[in-house]
């Protein structure tokens, strides 16, 4: 059964003990959640990540015959999982990027000092990214997203999209050039 209080179970244990006895999913919800949640909130808006969350922990447990510990652990399968659930939503997530560009930095209420200079640049900055990361191919956006929010390394990456440890660098570098162009055109010439 479960490993004694105080010693970590692998997932691939994990799955194989929820395979025999399903309530023990809870654990690996327990375990994943919150980083799972947190990168598809970045991806797309925090009302629409709770549904997308909810939806990638309903298939993986429908699925966890399928993860097969030899190909990684479980958090860049589940992370592989939202991921596809998100590029269900890319159209969505595009127009929602294309539309923060539209929308410009919002005033500035009055506060504390420093914490007014922190929203100023990040405010005049959020529609020049919003636009920049619209602009990627979806592939770029998965990789630099999966990187900067879901704060995965290349090789999980590599796992949870199912691609290459090379295609993800080339990716991520064809993504941040092509961020960073945008981004110094917008802010000069914008």
């Amino acid at each position: 059964m479960i490993a004694e209080v105080g010693e970590q179970v692998t997932d691939a244990e994990l799955v194989a003990q929820c395979w025999r006895d399903p309530d023990l999913f809870v654990i690996v919800h327990d375990r994943y959640y919150r980083d799972v949640y947190l990168y598809v909130a970045g991806r797309l808006d925090t009302q629409i990540a709770e549904d997308i969350t909810a939806e990638t922990f309903l298939l993986a447990f429908d699925r966890r015959d399928r993860f097969d510990p030899e190909r990684g652990s479980l958090r860049p399968w589940l992370f592989g999982i939202a991921t596809n659930l998100i590029a269900r939503h890319r159209r969505k997530e595009t127009r929602h990027y294309r539309a923060l560009a539209r929308l410009g930095p919002e005033p500035v209420v009055e506060g504390h000092e420093s914490r007014v200079v922190a929203s100023v640049a990040a405010e005049r900055m959020q529609p020049h990214l919003a636009k920049a990361l619209a602009a990627l191919s979806g592939g770029e956006r998965d990789v630099l997203l999966l990187v900067a929010l879901g704060q995965l390394g290349y090789e999980e990456v590599a796992q949870a999209l199912g691609i290459a440890i090379g295609t993800v660098g080339s990716r991520l570098s064809r993504a941040r050039a092509k961020i960073l162009a945008l981004i110094d055109k917008e802010t000069v010439h914008g």
